[in-house]
């Protein structure tokens, strides 16, 4: 009992600290590929190649000045950067990250909690985000605030939908809402080894996850509840110092695990050439995996101009859901006659 508890804590403080340092190094990547795609500076000069860049950028932010406006509701205001960052942080406890091992004999599973319902957690667990930047705005008296809560709970309902029906083909090809279970039918011994990935099978399904998960995380050209040229900074318009950081962290945070779930669902997780023989290589492929994730996050960022509201919210009920109720219907039929 003592080693399963022991190898459980391990497992959970390597998670948080590789999570936490891949939000920080996150920071880092954007700049440096907003830079050669805008032809910018970007940040060379904190350490070789601007590597120690997010650590100043760390230290800065805990030693700023803490400013508090005088008509906040001071206990939610406290809080909701903390509701925004803590859900995208539990959205890891699920997901399976490697092959299962041992070491000095000891079996360790990849994954801090292997629950044969994990899929329907992290949907739970997504839709709670949202509290933290509707509290954030609402608390801040601050009416550029509250319109950026408001755009972003109006923005999150209207995607919600279509991010949840994204997923149904491949619960319903796979039969299993355990992402363990999902990412070993993944697995192929052949030379091809990406054969047996769900993304060949759900291709509309993929794009519309990928699409809505954009939309979700408040991202560029989605990011319209910041929008700091109509509203300020949006949301976090009143926050400082170390509790805007936390909502910068949960967004980078949100980022990794929206990647890290579409490359467990659509792209085979861990999977990958070699793993059977040297087990740890999974955790580089799924790192590799959600790395790849990210890249197309800052390309899209630093190549399309932010949507109109009213565009914005057209694409999500008027486009993206009727696509996604079809790509549903059509994997049902398909599935009911054993074509995929």
């Amino acid at each position: 009992m003592l080693e399963i508890v022991i190898a459980s804590s391990i497992k959970v403080i390597i998670v948080v600290i590789a999570v936490l340092t891949g939000c920080a190094y996150a920071t880092y990547m954007e700049r440096k590929l907003v830079a050669h795609f805008q032809h910018r500076i970007g940040p060379l000069y904190a350490g070789p190649y601007g590597l120690l860049q997010p650590m100043a950028d760390a230290v800065k932010l805990i030693f700023k000045e803490d400013i508090v406006p005088d008509k906040v509701e001071r206990y939610t205001y406290a809080l909701a950067p903390v509701i925004s960052f803590i859900p995208a942080m539990l959205i890891f406890a699920v997901i399976p990250f490697g092959k299962d091992t041992s070491v000095f004999g000891y079996g360790i599973k990849m994954v801090l909690s292997d629950l044969n319902i994990a899929v329907l957690f992290i949907f739970a667990i997504t839709s709670l985000g949202i509290y933290g930047i509707i509290l954030g705005g609402w608390s801040s008296g601050s009416k550029y605030s509250l319109m950026g809560g408001l755009r972003s709970s109006a923005q999150m309902i209207s995607y919600e939908v279509s991010y949840g029906l994204s997923i149904i083909g491949v619960i319903l090809i796979a039969n299993t809402l355990s992402l363990r279970e999902l990412v070993n039918q993944q697995a192929s011994d052949s030379i091809w080894f990406f054969s047996h990935w769900y993304v060949w099978r759900q291709p509309l399904g993929f794009l519309l996850y990928l699409t809505c998960a954009i939309a979700e995380t408040n991202r560029a050209p989605f990011d319209l509840p910041e929008a700091e040229s109509e509203l300020v900074g949006g949301y976090h318009t009143e926050y400082s110092s170390m509790r805007f950081s936390m909502f910068f962290i949960g967004e980078y945070a949100n980022m990794l695990a929206v990647s890290a779930v579409g490359a467990t669902l659509f792209f085979g997780g861990w999977q990958g050439p070699f793993v059977n023989t040297i087990p740890l290589l999974g955790i580089v492929w799924f790192v590799l995996k959600v790395f790849l994730f990210m890249f197309f996050y800052i390309w899209l960022r630093a190549t399309f101009p932010r949507f109109r509201y009213d565009q914005l919210m057209n694409f999500g009920w008027k486009i993206l859901l009727p696509l996604a109720l079809f790509n549903t219907m059509l994997t049902s039929l398909l599935v009911a006659l054993k074509v995929i």
